[in-house]
C-alpha cells in the first residue's frame, strides 16, 4: 500500500501536471509514474485511441483531451484544463513528437520537414509558452518544465535532419526559456533519450533498412556501451525527477538517458 510519506517522498504528491504525448510508450509511462507520486495529470495526445483507458485506469488523477500541440488554441486550452480542474499548474512534461521519414536530403519531402517541426519544435514553444503563462498567474510557488528531445539533438543523425534538426532546436528552447524565467522560480530541462524501446525506434529501423530492420537494430546497440535499448519507465524516471521537488536547483540542462552513447 502507497503511504502518505511514500507520495512525499516521491517529490510529486499533489502536484498538478500536464504531460503532452501521453498516449505513446514513454508518455504512458510518465502518467503512470507521476499518478503514482500523487499527482494530479491533463494527459493529452492528437490520437483519441493511444488515450483510451487512461482516465478509466487511474481514474479522476488523470483527465484526457486530444489535442494537437502544434496548434496554438488547442495547446492553451489543455493548459487551462488543468487550471481549470485544480487551480492551478505545477508540472509540463513536453513529451509529444514524431520522427518523420528517414531519406537523404536530396529526396527529402518537405511538407515531412515542415510536420516534424511543426510538432516538434512549434509544439514544444507553444508548451512552454502557455505553461509558463499559467505557472506564473496561478501561485507564486513557480513550476517545472520538462522537454523531450533527443540523443539526435546532441548530434548528427544522417538520413534523419528534420528529426535532428528539431530536437537540438529543443534544447535552443530549453536554454533560452530557462534563462528567462529562474527568477520566477520556473525551472525548464530536457531529457535527451537513445533509442527507446516502443513505436518510434520501429519505424526508424524500417525507415532506415525495410527489408531488415533487426540488424538496424544490431547496429545501433552495438553503439551504446550498454549494448541495448532503453526502456521507457527509464526514461520516465529522469522526467519524474526533473518534475519533482527534488531536482529545485536544477534548470537549463540538458540529461541524456541513453546508456552511455554520448560518452563516446
Amino acid at each position: 500500500m502507497t503511504t502518505k510519506s511514500d507520495l512525499n517522498a516521491s517529490g510529486l504528491a499533489n502536484k498538478r501536471a500536464l504531460v503532452t504525448g501521453a498516449g505513446g510508450a514513454i508518455g504512458r509511462e510518465i502518467v503512470s509514474l507521476f499518478v503514482g507520486g500523487g499527482a494530479r495529470v491533463v494527459a493529452t495526445d492528437r490520437d483519441a485511441t493511444s488515450l483510451a483507458g487512461l482516465a478509466e485506469q487511474y481514474g479522476d488523477q488523470v483527465l484526457t483531451i486530444v489535442a494537437d500541440v502544434s496548434d496554438p488554441d488547442e495547446m492553451a486550452a489543455a493548459t487551462d484544463a488543468v487550471v481549470a480542474a485544480w487551480g492551478g499548474l505545477d508540472i509540463a512534461v513536453l513529451c509529444a513528437g514524431v520522427e518523420g521519414t528517414v531519406s537523404n536530403i536530396v529526396d527529402a519531402d518537405v511538407a515531412d520537414f515542415d510536420r516534424v517541426m511543426a510538432v516538434n519544435v512549434r509544439g514544444v514553444w507553444l508548451g512552454l509558452k502557455y505553461a509558463v503563462a499559467a505557472m506564473k498567474q496561478t501561485d507564486a510557488s513557480g513550476g517545472s518544465i520538462v522537454a523531450l528531445s533527443s540523443n539526435a539533438g546532441m548530434a548528427g543523425a544522417a538520413r534523419a535532419s528534420a528529426y535532428s534538426a528539431s530536437k537540438h532546436a529543443v534544447i535552443g528552447l530549453v536554454r533560452s526559456i530557462a534563462a528567462e524565467v529562474g527568477r520566477d522560480n520556473i525551472r525548464v530541462n530536457a531529457v535527451c533519450p537513445a533509442p527507446i524501446e516502443g513505436r518510434m525506434i520501429q519505424s526508424l529501423e524500417k525507415g532506415f533498412s525495410p527489408k531488415e530492420p533487426e540488424k538496424i537494430r544490431k547496429t545501433l546497440e552495438g553503439k551504446i556501451p550498454l549494448g541495448r535499448y532503453g526502456q521507457p519507465e527509464e526514461v520516465a524516471a529522469m522526467v519524474g525527477f526533473l518534475a519533482s521537488d527534488k531536482s529545485g536547483f536544477c534548470t537549463g540542462g540538458i540529461y541524456a538517458v541513453d546508456g552511455g552513447k554520448t560518452a563516446i
